[in-house]
């Protein structure tokens, strides 16, 4: 998940690559995440950061690096499972069978994401829309799914705390067939 630029000594040149060059794809970039009125912000040259909205969370945050021959793609998804490790682990394996352009993938800490590579020709106003499209309901659209698999106690604990305290557990109904119980002796 590093920055390809530095290992490949692009540094937004212009360098021809196989039917796209570093500037072009910088300029589709940006004027697809602009007319996607998606919030987004670059910064450093051939660095951008976006804010995808979602419904199960908040928002997620996408990284693109424009390097010299690929754009890289990168999306945090959720941190290290506190439990179930192995299930989790298979269902992101299942899952990468059925992806466009992304896989999951963990980091040195164990965090979930979501990354891919393009070669600059293919960075099109529709391809980006499709890659990030991807990458938004794979993160926002696996969100629940991982909480319930990798989270599971650390939610039941959760509604039990905020219960107890007469705090509001709305934003934990979707896991209500978890929490079912779980003020027993709170």
């Amino acid at each position: 998940m590093g920055d390809e630029r530095e290992t490949s000594g692009a540094v937004g040149n212009g360098n021809t690559t196989a039917g796209g060059t570093v500037p072009a794809a910088q300029a589709v970039i940006e004027r697809t995440l602009t007319d996607a009125e998606l919030e987004w912000e670059s910064p450093s040259d051939g660095t951008y950061v976006i804010k995808l909205p979602g419904t199960r969370k908040l928002s997620t945050t996408c990284s693109l690096i424009v390097g010299r021959h690929s754009l890289s793609i990168n999306a945090f998804v959720v941190r290290h499972p506190d439990e179930n490790h192995e299930a989790v682990h298979r269902w992101l394996l299942e899952r990468n069978t059925r992806l466009y352009g992304v896989s999951y993938a963990i980091d040195k800490l164990g965090d979930i994401y979501l990354v891919g590579k393009l070669p600059l020709a293919a960075v099109t106003p529709d391809e980006l829309d499709r890659i990030l499209g991807t990458v938004l309901e794979n993160a926002d659209g696996s969100f629940n799914t991982l909480l319930e698999m990798g989270f599971a106690t650390a939610i039941r604990k959760e509604y039990a705390w905020r219960v107890s305290r007469g705090e509001s557990t709305r934003n934990l109904d979707a896991f209500a067939h978890l929490t079912r119980g779980s003020t027993a002796g709170a």
